[in-house]
C-alpha cells in the first residue's frame, strides 16, 4: 500500500511540473496550480510559424475559441503533444496572454525546425551521386529533423553496402543557408573505403556434391583468385542471396529436392576481405518412378511421355521437369505441344501422389480446354513505322488458331527489321475464355535505323574520303508528299542508300541502291536495284595532254525470296549484274591500256538465317552458299585465245566464283556468347588458256578496309596481320578462314550497343586449287570492342597478334591494330 501511495504522489508532482513547464504567464497573471479555474477561450494566436498556416496549427493543437477549459489542465499538455508529434518544431510552448471577465487568451509560441535548401555529396562520382539522390529522395523544403538525417545516412550506407562497400563511412553535416531564412544545407560526406572482397568460402555438410561444383553454382560470389577474369571476388549482398538460391537449385537438379542451407555467416578476415561460411543439409537423393497422365484427350499417354523425355529411374530433377512441361528453349515441351495447336487455356499440374523411400510417383493433371482462335492483332508503340510493315512480318493472323511458336517467330522477325529496340519487344495475349478467342498485342519501341558513313581511308598512296547515307525505313510512295518529309519520308520499310568516295581529280566513285523488301506488298519478295559509277585518273583534266583514265559503270538488279522448304528460315537470292570498264592510256592495274572490258554475271545465293537478332545475337546460325558466274564465252566462240591481245582476250570477262560462309551463335552463360565462323572462296575459270580472271580475286589480311579498288577484288579481313599480307602477288583464287570469338555485352541499349570480344582465327590464300591445304593456315588471336550507334552503324577496334611470320614482310604479323566502320571484321 505504501508503494502505491508514493507512486501516486510522484505522478501528481511530475504532472504538475509538466504543466508548469508548458504554461508560461506574463507577470500580470497568476495561476493557482492547487485550485484550477474554468475559463472560456476568448482567442488563440500563433507566433513563430513562418511556413505553416496558423489556422491549421490551431486546429492541430485541439484548442478552439469558445471552448471551456480549466487552467491548469491536461488539455494544454495534449495540445503541446499534438504539435510536437508533427515533427516540425524544435520548441513548443503555450502562453496566457490575457484573462478578462471569465475569458482566457492563449498564444501558441513555436520555433520551426530548419528546412532543406539544398544538399550535396562528397566522396563519390557524379553518376553515383545521381543514383544516391534517387535513393534518399530528399527535396528542397523538407523539414530537417534528426530522423531525416539518420534515415538518409542509413539509406546511403545500405546503397553502398549493396554495391560492395561494406566498410563505408557516412556523415551528414548541416550548415545554415544565409540566403534563405531558417534553411540549412546538408553536406553528405562519404568514404567508400574500397569494396570488400571474398577471401574464402567455407562449405560444410556437403557429402554428395563436391565443393568445386558448389563454388561453380555460385555465379556471382567468388573467392579471390587471379584467374577470375569475368567474375571478380567483390562481395555484393544481393548477388550473395541469389547465389544461395542457386546452390539449392544445383542440388535439386541432382535429385536432392530436400536440400537446404541450415546456416550461413559472414565474418571479417582482415580490413579488406571477409570469409563466408555456409552449412548445408543435403537430404536424400530421389528418383522418378511412375508417371501417369489424367485429363488428356488430344494426345495419348505415349505421345506425351515421348515429349516429356523422363523415364522411370531418372534422377528427380525439378528443373528438367519444369522445362519439359512448360518452357524448353527449343519449344519441345508439353505446353508448346498444346499451345502451338491453339490450346491457349491449356494447363498441366504435376502432383506427387506417392513418395516411397527414394522414389516419387507423379500424376500429370491436364486441363486441355478449347482451342483459341485469334480475334484481333494490334501494334502499340510504333510512331514511325506503319502498321502494314509490322503486320506483314507477324505470323499470327486473325482467324488462325493461337500458336505460341508463331508469336516467338514473330518477335524474331520484328527484331531482324532493326527498326525497334530488340530488348523491349513484347507480346501480350489477351484471352477471352468465354468465346474461345484471343487478342494479341505487340509492343514495340522505335529506334533509329538510318545511318551516316563519314570516314577516311588510304588507297593508292592517297587519302580517300567517304560520305554515305542509308535510309533503312524509307517510303518511296510518299516522296512527293510535302508533309511526309520529317526529315525524310519514312515508315514503309524500304531501303535507300547513297555513297560517294573521292580524293579530288584522282578518284571519284558514286553509287546508289534501292530495295523494296515486299514487292507487290503481298509476299516477301525483295527487289533491289543498284547503280554505280567511278572514274580514276592520273590527276589531269580532260583538256590536258597525257591524261590517263579508267571509267567503270555498273548496274545490278536482284530478287530475293523467302522459302518454306527445307524450313522457312531459308532464302534464295538471285541477281544479274553488268559492269563496263573503259580504259584510256591506263597502264596500272589491268593487262591492257586502251579498250573496253565487260562483265556480265549471274549470281545465286542459297542461305539460312535463324539468328535471333542482328546487333548482339545470342542464338541461331547463318549459312550461305553463293555462286557467281559469267557466260563461258571462250567455250562458245571457237576463238584461239592463245594468240589474242590482252584487250581482246578480256573484252568479255569470264569466270565462276564459289563462296561459302557460316556463323553460329551459342549462349554460354548469361549474356556471354560463343560465335564460331567459317569462310571459303574459290575463283575458277572455264579455259586454261585464259586462266584465272584478273577481276574478282581475293585479298586476305588486315582490317578489310580497302580505300578503293578497280578490279572488283574481294578483301577478306584477317586480324593480326597487315592488309593483304596473306595474299600472293596479284591476288588469290582460293582462300579459307576460321574464327572462334567470345563476346560479352557492356551495354545493350539500342542507342549505343557495346560489347567486348576475344578471338582466335586462322586463314590463308592460294593462287591454285591444287596447292590448297585447308589445314595450312596463319594463326592469330586478340581482343576487341564493338560499338553500334544507329547513326553510324557498327564501329570496331581490334588488336590482334599474328603468330606466323610472312616471308619477305617481317612487320606484317605480331601486334596489329584494326579499325572498322559500318561492318564487322569477319
Amino acid at each position: 500500500m505504501n508503494k502505491r501511495i508514493i507512486i501516486i504522489i510522484l505522478a501528481f508532482l511530475f504532472s504538475n511540473y509538466i504543466v508548469k513547464a508548458q504554461i508560461s504567464l506574463s507577470d500580470n497573471y497568476k495561476v493557482d496550480y492547487t485550485n484550477p479555474q474554468e475559463f472560456e477561450i476568448g482567442g488563440i494566436t500563433v507566433t513563430g510559424a513562418q511556413f505553416l498556416d496558423n489556422n491549421a496549427l490551431t486546429l492541430i493543437s485541439g484548442l478552439s475559441v469558445g471552448e471551456k477549459i480549466k487552467v491548469p489542465s491536461d488539455k494544454i499538455s495534449k495540445a503541446i503533444n499534438n504539435l510536437w508529434k508533427q515533427g516540425l518544431f524544435s520548441d513548443v510552448s503555450i502562453k496566457i496572454t490575457k484573462i478578462y471577465n471569465g475569458l482566457i487568451f492563449f498564444d501558441i509560441s513555436l520555433k520551426e525546425r530548419p528546412r532543406l535548401s539544398k544538399f550535396s555529396f562528397n566522396g563519390v562520382k557524379k553518376a553515383e551521386a545521381d543514383n544516391l539522390r534517387d535513393e534518399i529522395k530528399l527535396t528542397k523544403g523538407d523539414v530537417v529533423t534528426e530522423n531525416l538525417i539518420l534515415n538518409s545516412e542509413s539509406k546511403v550506407r545500405n546503397y553502398l553496402i549493396g554495391k560492395g562497400y561494406l566498410n563505408n563511412e557516412v556523415q551528414i553535416t548541416q550548415k545554415n543557408d544565409t540566403a534563405i531564412t531558417n534553411s540549412v544545407i546538408l553536406n553528405i560526406n562519404i568514404k567508400k573505403n574500397g569494396k570488400v572482397k571474398v577471401n574464402d568460402i567455407i562449405i560444410e555438410g556437403n557429402n554428395d556434391l563436391l565443393k568445386r561444383k558448389i563454388y561453380h553454382a555460385m555465379k556471382n560470389t567468388k573467392k579471390k583468385h587471379w584467374w577470375n577474369i569475368f567474375k571478380k571476388s567483390k562481395y555484393i549482398e544481393k548477388d550473395y542471396k541469389e547465389d544461395k538460391g542457386k546452390i539449392i537449385d544445383k542440388y535439386n537438379t541432382l535429385g536432392f529436392r530436400d536440400a537446404r542451407i541450415i546456416s550461413d555467416s559472414i565474418y571479417k578476415n582482415d580490413a579488406k576481405t571477409i570469409n563466408i561460411k555456409i552449412k548445408v543439409s543435403e537430404g536424400h537423393k530421389y528418383y522418378f518412378r511412375n508417371i501417369t497422365w489424367v485429363g488428356n484427350t488430344k494426345y495419348t499417354d505415349k505421345q506425351l511421355a515421348e515429349v516429356l523425355k523422363i523415364k522411370k529411374g531418372d534422377i528427380y530433377n525439378q528443373a528438367v521437369l519444369d522445362a519439359n512441361l512448360f518452357m524448353s528453349q527449343e519449344s519441345t515441351d508439353i505446353s508448346s505441344l498444346y499451345m502451338d495447336d491453339g490450346y491457349l487455356f491449356f494447363s498441366v499440374t504435376p502432383t506427387e501422389i506417392n513418395v516411397e523411400n527414394d522414389s516419387i510417383d507423379l500424376e500429370m493433371r491436364i486441363y486441355e480446354g478449347r482451342q483459341a482462335t485469334i480475334n484481333k492483332v494490334t501494334i502499340v508503340g510504333n510512331t514511325k513505322t506503319r502498321d502494314h510493315v509490322i503486320l506483314r512480318e507477324i505470323r499470327t493472323k486473325p482467324g488462325q488458331l493461337f500458336s505460341r511458336s508463331d508469336i516467338i517467330r514473330s518477335q524474331r522477325e520484328l527484331a531482324q527489321l532493326r527498326y525497334f529496340n530488340a530488348e523491349k519487344l513484347n507480346v501480350t495475349p489477351k484471352p477471352n475464355q468465354a468465346d474461345g478467342t484471343v487478342d494479341i498485342e505487340y509492343t514495340v519501341e522505335e529506334t533509329s535505323s538510318d545511318q551516316v558513313e563519314l570516314s577516311g581511308g588510304w588507297g593508292a598512296g592517297r587519302v580517300v574520303g567517304t560520305l554515305g547515307v542509308s535510309f533503312n525505313n524509307f517510303s518511296a510512295r510518299n516522296i512527293f508528299k510535302k508533309n511526309a518529309w520529317a526529315p525524310l519520308p519514312s515508315g514503309d520499310g524500304q531501303m535507300l542508300s547513297m555513297r560517294a568516295q573521292s580524293n579530288g581529280l584522282y578518284y571519284q566513285s558514286y553509287n546508289a541502291s534501292f530495295t523494296e523488301p515486299w514487292l507487290g506488298g503481298k509476299k516477301p519478295n525483295a527487289l533491289s536495284v543498284s547503280l554505280y559509277h567511278s572514274v580514276q585518273t592520273n590527276g589531269l583534266t580532260r583538256k590536258e595532254v597525257g591524261r590517263e583514265s579508267i571509267f567503270i559503270n555498273g548496274l545490278t538488279i536482284g530478287l530475293g525470296r523467302r522459302l518454306t522448304w527445307p524450313d522457312d528460315y531459308f532464302t534464295l537470292y538471285q541477281d544479274i549484274s553488268f559492269q563496263n570498264y573503259l580504259l584510256n592510256n591506263w597502264g596500272y592495274t589491268f593487262m591492257f591500256q586502251n579498250g573496253r572490258a565487260n562483265n556480265i554475271s549471274y549470281s545465286i545465293s542459297f542461305g539460312r538465317n535463324s539468328v535471333d537478332q542482328p546487333i548482339y545475337a545470342r542464338s541461331g546460325s547463318l549459312v550461305n552458299i553463293r555462286l557467281q558466274a559469267t557466260p563461258p564465252y571462250s567455250l562458245l566462240n571457237n576463238k584461239d585465245y592463245g594468240k589474242m591481245e590482252a584487250s581482246e582476250k578480256y573484252k568479255w570477262i569470264e569466270y565462276h566464283k564459289w563462296k561459302f560462309n557460316s556463323s553460329w551463335f551459342t549462349s554460354l552463360a548469361g549474356n556471354l556468347v560463343l560465335n564460331t565462323r567459317c569462310q571459303f572462296g574459290y575463283l575458277g575459270h572455264y579455259n586454261s588458256t585464259i586462266g584465272t580472271s584478273p577481276f574478282g580475286r581475293f585479298y586476305v589480311g588486315g582490317d578489310g578496309l580497302t580505300g578503293y579498288a578497280l578490279d572488283d577484288r574481294e578483301v577478306v579481313a584477317m586480324r593480326g596481320y597487315a592488309n593483304q599480307s596473306l595474299t600472293p602477288a596479284n591476288g588469290a583464287s582460293i582462300y579459307d578462314k576460321y574464327t572462334i570469338e567470345l563476346r560479352y555485352p557492356i551495354s545493350l541499349n539500342p542507342m549505343a550497343t557495346v560489347y567486348v570480344l576475344g578471338f582466335a582465327e586462322g586463314g590463308n590464300a592460294w593462287t591454285r586449287f591444287d596447292s590448297f591445304n585447308p589445314f595450312e593456315f596463319k594463326r592469330s588471336a586478340g581482343a576487341g570492342v564493338r560499338i553500334f550507334l544507329p547513326m553510324f552503324g557498327l564501329l570496331g577496334l581490334d588488336w590482334g597478334y599474328g603468330f606466323d611470320e610472312i616471308p619477305g614482310a617481317p612487320s606484317a604479323n605480331k601486334g596489329q591494330f584494326h579499325f572498322s566502320i559500318g561492318q564487322s571484321i569477319d
